[in-house]
């Protein structure tokens, strides 16, 4: 635990900079991106380009060139939101890349049996070969995602980092909790729910309800009591205010629900 906690220390100070300008651009990505070079208005063209085509590939690497080409340029946490959006795009496209493989539906298949042998989600299978539960045609071939993620959450930004692998796939700003109460250590998904009943002391409070703070999903570690959740109250994501989860907005939360299976590693660092 030592030796990932250390890795995990480590990976923070490489994404520390990275985080800071991730906030900025959730507040500029709309904004026109300047082009300083020709080379810059060569690579933001051919981005461009890719992703009106939907060659979300070659978009990215346009995208990871224009920051390798100048790393201090004003414009890098926009093209880091769009290098995340099309992460996003890319593992939800039917087209097979890397950390995915192509599978022919045998006999007797079913989403539950195909998402356990890949170690993936069900619900992640059916979004993106457009399954239906009933729907699967022996010989027909999809794609099923089989490179294992996972999440780094760092209390002291408020910010989730989804992997996989080593890669960074996309970067979420979340809620943690007051007082340094967020455990710290490397922990496992156990169980998830959708639509959580919240069972507070006293009190039972159904899904639904705007009094439930836990939103439309649930991830639980292995520490009794704490997991991921969405919310009721967006307004105070980035900050430490939870009695210890990590909070999400429900959005992204049904996002990473979606993404990650039981047994998914959470690393938590201060």
């Amino acid at each position: 635990m030592k030796k990932k906690l250390f890795f995990a220390v480590g990976l923070i100070a490489v994404v520390f900079f990275g985080v800071i300008l991730f906030k900025l651009a959730a507040k500029n990505f709309h904004k026109v991106s300047l082009v300083t070079s020709p080379q810059q208005g060569k690579l933001l063209k051919s981005a461009k380009a890719g992703e009106e085509k939907g060659d979300y590939a070659s978009a990215k690497e346009a995208y990871q060139e224009l920051i390798k080409e100048d790393p201090s340029s004003r414009n890098v946490a926009d093209w880091q939101k769009h290098i995340e959006d099309l992460n996003m795009k890319l593992i939800f496209s039917p087209m097979v890349t890397a950390g995915s493989v192509e599978y022919e539906i045998q006999p007797g298949d079913t989403l539950t049996k195909i998402a356990r042998q890949f170690n993936t989600t069900v619900e992640l299978v059916a979004k993106i070969n457009d399954l239906q539960a009933g729907g699967l045609k022996v010989g027909r071939k999809i794609k099923v995602w089989n490179m294992p993620f996972n999440v780094l959450v760092y209390k002291g930004q408020n910010i989730l980092i989804l992997r996989a692998g080593d890669d960074i796939i996309k970067t979420y700003i979340v809620s943690t909790g007051a007082n340094n109460s967020t455990p710290v250590g490397t922990f496992k998904i156990v169980n998830k729910l959708p639509n959580p009943t919240w069972f507070k002391a006293g009190a039972v409070v159904p899904a639904g309800s705007p009094e439930n703070i836990l939103g439309t999903r649930w991830l639980g570690i292995n520490v009794p009591g704490y997991g991921i959740h969405g919310t009721t109250k967006p307004e105070d994501l980035g900050k430490q205010v939870t009695q210890g989860c990590v909070r999400m907005a429900n959005t992204d939360v049904e996002e990473i629900y979606m993404l990650l299976p039981s047994g998914t590693e959470v690393t938590i660092v201060n």
